[in-house]
């Protein structure tokens, strides 16, 4: 075994998104500011800045004003302002829109812009390195390093070159340790690293189970005749059942750009739901197919969501380090954004950490840092909306009902917290006891396939490395989730990474197409058993989003 070289900083940042970003570049303004020295690195899995990064997206551009006060004399890629808003309830045949003045204030984007984020995560970090910031695409963190006191004193980057036999090939490079006085992790929702901390130290004792989403996403170039820039449309009901949580978001952009999705709630009941093709299906509505008639998809993803708010946060910190961003769980999703909240968060842990640094501590919990939070604009945006997903939770009729009472008619100052105490896993009923949805095969040209979808996602795997989807026990794919609950792995799944094919002896075998994985965690969060654990793969692979 070749001995890992290692680097030493005052600052480890796992994860190039909004978030990670946003820490880096609070910590160098600091520095800066108080004509000290601080050296901070950010880690980035994917190719380059902005390859993993996918979202609707509308951003409040608050924290980033916050954080970077002439962001447009700088050229930040916001050029899209929000003009209209339009929200739909669907049934299958028809829409009938929400009078604008009915519409709660979670759901009016006056102020905000529409953006492509991939290309935002980019010009954020061109800011980063002007300031200093070391950033390193490209190399996974596959492990957090401890002290002998139990603390975070780094991560480690996963070898390269490791055949799947687990030999080492001709391109074998061992990984490399990080070491830093303190670690931020922000690597978006469902974190394989982060999942181990908040293990590790129980960090989400006394919160609510986390909840999560998929958002699956399809970029179009459309028709001139049907684009209008700055119009930010969302809708909810079909092809959706009234006990599953979801909607769409349609947004026009500039240049005939047209960004499309449909988020699922992952605590859905029947496993032969498919959210890649409720989304397909979506597009067939009489209000939506026109928007795409004679236009052409150009780019395809899917990304799961931490959806459960305020009340399932886990504890922000521990010895050693923090969690900010999708991490921890801080999207807003009453108004369907994390951006600026990743970017707030990022912030406030830069700043926990900076006067930490000042201190000459090293290794210990930054307490600072959740402390601020409790006192800053985003818990007061994230206490009003605390009970969103909670009421959904009871179907879209009490959720919607509920929704508009606490937001419409109390302002978010409603005097009640509503719990939830079952984990999205566990919501899964029997295939035998639920009714089977036949979805139509796709034409091609509205509707598509997975892997047609996949092949303009610019995923790539080495085909000969290990397997990044890993099974605790290889037997529970076939003697329970195929048997009890019908394979729901292939229809949850949105690259077609699983499929259950027959043995020579006739006998059900689960075969994993990791080459496909579009990185979304769906399988780590939904398989009914928490079989599947999601570990990243090569630095580099996955993934390349164009401005997702």
């Amino acid at each position: 075994m070749a001995e890992r070289e290692s680097m030493e900083y005052d600052v480890v940042v796992v994860g190039g998104g909004p978030g990670g970003l946003a820490t880096a570049i609070r910590l160098k303004q600091l520095a800066a500011e108080r004509n000290q020295e601080v050296s901070v690195c950010v880690l980035e899995k994917g190719a380059e800045l902005g390859a993993h990064i996918l979202s609707g997206a509308v951003m409040d551009p608050q924290a980033l004003t916050e954080l970077i006060p002439d962001w447009k004399e700088k050229g930040a890629p916001l050029e899209t302002p929000v003009t209209e808003d339009k929200f739909l309830f669907l049934t299958k045949k028809s829409a009938r829109a929400t009078p604008n003045w009915l519409l709660p204030q979670c759901f009016q984007n006056h102020g905000n812009y529409i953006v492509r984020l991939g290309d935002f995560v980019r010009w954020l970090g061109e800011q980063a390195e002007a300031l200093g910031v070391e950033i390193f695409p490209g190399f996974a963190a596959g492990e957090i390093l401890y002290t002998d006191s139990g603390a975070v004193k780094g991560v480690a980057t996963g070898d390269m070159g490791v055949a799947r036999d687990g030999s080492h090939t001709s391109h074998y490079q061992p990984g490399m340790e990080l070491l830093a006085r303190y670690t931020i992790f922000a690597e978006g929702s469902r974190g394989q690293l982060g999942r181990q901390l908040i293990e590790r130290y129980k960090l989400d004792a006394g919160r609510d189970p986390q909840s999560y989403a998929i958002g699956i996403k399809e970029l179009w170039e459309v028709d001139p005749a049907q684009s209008q820039p700055g119009l930010v449309m969302h809708t909810s009901g079909w092809p959706l059942d009234a006990d599953t949580y979801g909607g769409s978001f349609l947004y026009h952009l500039n240049h005939n750009l047209v960004a499309v999705g449909l988020v699922v709630g992952l605590d859905y009941a029947n496993p032969w739901l498919s959210p890649f093709e409720e989304f397909q299906r979506y597009k067939t509505h009489p209000a939506i197919r026109p928007i795409f008639e004679g236009g052409k998809r150009i780019a395809y993803g899917a990304r799961a969501l931490t959806a459960g708010g305020l009340l399932s946060l886990p504890k922000l910190c521990f010895p050693g380090g923090a969690i900010v961003g999708c991490e921890a769980g801080f999207l807003n999703a009453s108004r369907i954004k994390g951006s600026h909240s990743a970017i707030k968060t990022g912030a406030l842990a830069a700043e926990a950490a900076f006067d930490a640094l000042q201190a000459d501590r090293r290794h210990d919990e930054l307490l600072a840092y959740p402390a601020a939070f409790e006192k800053s604009w985003l818990y007061a945006e994230l206490n009003k909306s605390r009970n969103f997903k909670q009421w959904f939770k009871k179907g879209r009729t009490m959720g919607t009902l509920m929704t508009g009472i606490e937001q419409w008619l109390f302002k978010g100052k409603m005097p009640w917290t509503l719990h939830h105490s079952k984990p999205d896993h566990a919501s899964l009923q029997p295939a035998a006891e639920c009714a089977r949805i036949d979805y139509p095969k796709p034409d091609g040209k509205l509707t598509f396939d997975r892997l047609s979808s996949v092949f303009i996602s610019n995923t790539n795997h080495d085909e000969n490395e290990p397997v990044h989807l890993t099974l605790k026990d290889a037997s529970i794919p076939v003697s329970v989730n195929l048997a009890k609950y019908g394979g729901p792995e292939t229809r949850y799944c949105p690259a077609g990474v699983y499929e259950f094919v027959k043995t020579d002896t006739g006998d059900d075998r689960l075969q994993i197409n990791a080459q496909n994985c579009v990185h979304c965690k769906t399988c780590d969060i939904k398989d009914p058993t928490q079989n599947i654990v999601w570990v990243a793969p090569q630095g580099g692979e996955g993934p390349v989003y164009s401005g997702m």
